[in-house]
């Protein structure tokens, strides 16, 4: 098996004690659930993805990247819920 080279680290361990890889994110052409937009959050926050590649990646304008990130880490992976978006929604 032949790993390719990639800047920065392939795995980073979340303060769960969970590992998260390149693997774990989720494809380009993705279903937005909030599983997976928090997969995102935590890459870039840990360091394995830089944010302007989720941002290029996933076809994310910076405002709607900033608004999981604001979310996710002001009431936690329920506020990325497309249901529950009025709910935690700032005033």
């Amino acid at each position: 098996m032949f790993l390719k080279k990639t800047p920065g680290p392939r795995t980073v361990i979340l303060p769960d004690g969970g590992i998260l890889t390149l693997a774990d994110l989720p494809q380009p052409q993705t279903r937005w659930v909030a599983s997976r937009k928090a997969a995102v959050v935590d890459a870039v926050y840990y360091g394995l993805l830089a944010r302007d590649e989720a941002i290029r990646r996933y076809g994310l304008t910076e405002e709607e990247f900033d608004a999981w990130t604001s979310a996710f880490r002001q009431h936690g992976r329920n506020a990325l819920k497309i249901t529950q978006l009025q709910k935690f929604r700032q005033p």
